[in-house]
């Protein structure tokens, strides 16, 4: 199963697109940090991913901003057909900064 949550703070939102089929994208950078237990020894961990939303759900993720918290859930795919670069694609997020906290 390729599902994934993931919490992450926003670096760079690029604005809205349009895909050639009229679907809604966008595309985000995200931040994430935190400390794992990896064979029973914490791990610090550090990295930016790259994410992208289609449809209503990207419309919603246009509208967030550089520095916001958010929590995804989404699953991992390569960036085209054949490529070994992957990406977060989100299905769906909560704005931690948001009030009140609402589950797109």
């Amino acid at each position: 199963m390729n599902h994934l949550r993931f919490q992450g703070q926003v670096v760079v939102v690029k604005p809205l697109r349009y895909s050639p089929a009229g679907i809604a994208v966008c595309e985000v950078i995200l931040q994430h940090e935190s400390t794992v237990e990896q064979a029973t020894v914490p791990r610090q961990l550090s990295f930016e991913i790259d994410a992208v939303a289609m449809g209503d759900t990207a419309v919603l993720l246009s509208s967030v901003t550089v520095g916001q918290f958010l929590n995804i859930q989404g699953f991992i795919a390569p960036l085209r057909k054949s490529s070994a670069r992957l990406v977060l694609h989100i299905q769906s997020f909560q704005n931690q900064n948001a009030l009140p906290k609402v589950l797109v």
